[in-house]
């Protein structure tokens, strides 16, 4: 996010404002411009005149669930300000809300010209992405109508439709057209001495399929009112370490986030869920790989998380085989999206399979669940799709055919296809990449532990002994297999992946942190792993790098080879705490709390790589989501690693 944009979120809403609550409408970028729902800009222009003129902030919007700033005319010193226009912006669920005062600084009557352009263009956010591609549309046709107290915006494409309603009270005095589509609402405001007048601006967006009666809330005040009872929901009832506030703070803040979060979804028999988005402004919306993390982290704190994750996902779980989806029967669902492209075919993401990692994660977060709530009956209602999920890892995903679980780079979709999903993230030391498919070293171990876990639930839960045996001898074959095939003498390090040819890809990377945590590596190996994951040339003092300094592969603005990563931290400390290097796990965690600390408590989806010992405060990623779920529930994995140390 750009210092541009402030983001405002609800559940599957969001919005991204300007310093003075305006939305330009401004394509690419770092961080799209507009209200969304559902993947659509219902606003793509929300933008304030005063006398015919752009007023300046003089108290820009910060940081919050409620956008407030405060405009005055431009002008100098010798010319003090005629008015004060004060704003308060707020998101509820597929809405917006704004309370507009104008109050005079001056002792005699005066009029006031209001005026507020506004526009809908229904661009899907794959659109909006700074990798300039294009869509055909054809067909298309957006219209505009005036209706009592504002104006209406429609889009229609084939038998896709949305509208967006914009309604004013008190109503506008006329509703002008500006030759470019979009509509300008005018208001004639006279004001007494030092008098103030007010509107209130109300926003429905419908996207397509929206049958719910929906309302806007009375004021951004009582939007508020109702994000901080669904904060307060999730924080009540979670201890807190009285003897470490910084700490004690990033939970409550992660958990504020993850309640903001929450998106609807359908489970196996069509019950209605919540379920955690992935993040904003980009991913509001279910991915498999980050729901299921933040649902782990969350586990001990939040059982219902995963309770609702579970379902939903098996409810989207592959039954057939798809080329363009990367689906194949057993698999877990990397990305789900309601847009207008997703839904025409021209982006694959309307359910999209291109994760190696969601699958076996799915079994690992629903064991875990039944360990950690003694909850057998999700367990056994949930055993058709934890058998075909471990299907899809014999078979489909390579373990028995390949040794590993196994992906190739998909042609429109993703090139990588786990957790490190950018180009070029899997790669040797000097940055070549590998050729092939593709076996990832962090999702060998998630497998492990995923075999694990389901043959304990196949002896607890589906009294199927022989399944047991047959999955616990599966664990430890791979297990001996790993610890052959990818571990590196020369460097004592595990390679980050092997190629098609089984060769290692050589770069030290943070992925080995992720084997700690699912107990892939022997004690020894492990405890060799954890101490070198400390060493200056990964530790930047904010965290682990992704890819260590020194490699001609390192950047420290790399997406994947050199930043920080909270969630991949998170990992890394439990997988420390694991292994019994409890020293080295508080650093992590320290470092960790300390950058949330210096960002408001709240971690970003990701850091750059720039040590502490040069930069005093931690620098930010450009392109990073201000809330990330995994981010969000990071600080609750390093409470259950190190508790309040």
């Amino acid at each position: 996010m750009t210092d541009r944009h402030h983001l405002l979120v609800h559940g599957g809403t969001f919005a991204a404002v300007g310093d003075g609550g305006d939305i330009s409408g401004v394509r690419g970028g770092s961080s799209p411009d507009g209200l969304f729902v559902r993947d659509a800009r219902h606003l793509s222009r929300w933008q304030l005149t005063v006398d015919g003129a752009v007023p300046e902030a003089l108290s820009p919007v910060a940081g919050g669930d409620t956008a407030r700033c405060v405009l005055v005319p431009r002008g100098g010193r010798q010319e003090p300000s005629g008015y004060a226009v004060f704003r308060e912006q707020a998101v509820g669920d597929s809405s917006f809300v704004e309370l507009l005062r104008v109050t005079s600084n001056r002792p005699v009557p005066v009029t006031v010209r209001l005026a507020l352009t506004v526009d809908a263009d229904f661009a899907d956010q794959f659109e909006l992405r700074s990798d300039h591609r294009t869509y055909a549309k054809t067909g298309a046709v957006r219209s505009r109508r005036v209706v009592e107290d504002g104006v209406e915006f429609t889009y229609q494409r084939g038998e896709w439709r949305s509208r967006t309603t914009v309604t004013a009270d008190p109503a506008p005095d006329a509703v002008e057209e500006t030759g470019t589509g979009a509509r300008r609402l005018v208001w004639t405001l006279d004001l007494e001495p030092h008098g103030t007048a007010g509107l209130t601006l109300r926003v429905i967006a419908r996207p397509h399929g929206e049958k719910r009666a929906l309302r806007v809330p009375r004021s951004p005040g009582a939007v508020n009112e109702q994000l901080l009872a669904m904060e307060g929901r999730f924080i009540e009832g979670v201890a807190f370490p009285t003897g470490w506030p910084e700490l004690a703070a990033a939970c409550a803040r992660g958990l504020a986030d993850l309640a903001a979060l929450q998106v609807p979804a359908t489970g196996p028999d069509g019950e209605e869920l919540r379920v955690t988005a992935a993040g904003a402004p980009w991913f509001l919306t279910l991915l498999g790989r980050d729901a299921l993390l933040t649902s782990l982290f969350a586990l001990p704190y939040r059982p219902q998380l995963a309770a609702a994750t579970l379902p939903a996902l098996a409810a989207t779980q592959a039954t057939g085989t798809n080329p363009g989806s990367v689906a194949q029967p057993g698999k877990i669902v990397h990305e789900v999206r309601h847009g207008e492209l997703a839904h025409f075919g021209q982006v694959p993401y309307g359910r999209y399979y291109g994760s190696v990692d969601a699958t076996p994660l799915f079994l690992v977060l629903l064991g875990a669940y039944v360990e950690q709530t003694g909850d057998t009956g999700l367990a056994r209602r949930l055993e058709p799709h934890a058998r075909a999920a471990v299907g899809w890892m014999l078979d489909h995903g390579g373990l028995t055919s390949r040794g590993y679980l196994v992906y190739r780079a998909d042609q429109g979709g993703l090139a990588n296809q786990n957790w490190k999903d950018s180009p070029g993230a899997i790669c040797s030391a000097d940055g070549t990449r590998p050729t092939g498919p593709v076996m990832a070293a962090g999702a060998q171990g998630y497998a492990y532990d995923a075999l694990r876990r389901t043959a304990w639930l196949a002896r607890t839960a589906w009294e199927d002994q022989t399944y047991a045996a047959l999955l616990e001898q599966a664990a430890g074959d791979l297990r001996d297999r790993f610890q052959r095939d990818f571990w590196m003498p020369d460097r004592s390090f595990p390679a980050l992946a092997l190629d098609g040819d089984g060769r290692q890809v050589d770069a030290l990377a943070s992925d080995a942190g992720h084997l700690l945590w699912s107990g892939l590596l022997d004690k020894e190996y492990g405890e060799v792993v954890g101490r070198r994951l400390v060493e200056p040339d990964f530790f930047s003092g904010w965290g682990v790098r992704t890819l260590a300094a020194g490699q001609a592969a390192y950047h420290p603005l790399s997406y994947h080879r050199g930043s920080v990563w909270p969630h991949d931290n998170a990992l890394i400390t439990l997988g420390l705490a694991r292994y019994g290097l409890h020293d080295e796990a508080r650093t992590v965690a320290h470092a960790l709390v300390d950058a949330a600390t210096a960002t408001g408590h709240r971690l970003p989806e990701v850091l750059a790589g720039y040590g502490r010992d040069t930069h005093a405060e931690p620098v930010p990623y450009p392109h990073a989501c201000v809330r990330e779920s995994r981010s969000a529930a990071a600080p609750l994995a390093l409470l259950t690693a190190v508790g309040g140390a």
